[in-house]
């Protein structure tokens, strides 16, 4: 299997998420509309944080997928996951737009949120290597 074989693969099968500590409801590959739980384990403290993915693709040079927080999410935002190649090279972005979400206690501890968004970035950033 090549790397960019590999890398879609997992990038389609939550496994940026997975491999970086997270736990998702869902084994099935990512779906535009598919509303999954995501589980977040912090200090033995579980936050749960509800997305939906608002849109896949997959195209010969890229493929991935984003989804926007639900209610009851830490934060309110999106974030995407993108492998995209050239020629043989294979890369990997990630891309996150986050602001406080409504509801306390997390709105208070959104600037901590941003520390913890920023250790989960690095995480991701060596999942598919």
């Amino acid at each position: 299997m090549t790397s960019w074989d590999r890398a879609t693969k997992e990038v389609l099968c939550w496994k940026v998420k997975t491999a970086s500590g997270f736990s998702v409801s869902s084994a099935e590959p990512v779906r535009q509309g598919d509303r999954v739980l995501i589980t977040a384990s912090l200090l033995g403290v579980r936050i749960l944080e509800p997305v939906e993915v608002v849109a896949v693709v997959e195209t010969a040079r890229r493929v991935g997928f984003g989804y926007r927080t639900r209610p009851g999410h830490p934060v309110n935002g999106e974030e995407a996951f993108i492998v995209h190649r050239d020629g043989e090279e294979v890369h990997f972005t990630v891309r996150s737009l986050t602001r406080a979400a409504p509801q306390q206690p997390w709105r208070t501890l959104y600037p901590l949120l941003l520390i913890a968004q920023r250790m989960a970035r690095r995480r991701y950033m060596r999942a598919l290597r």
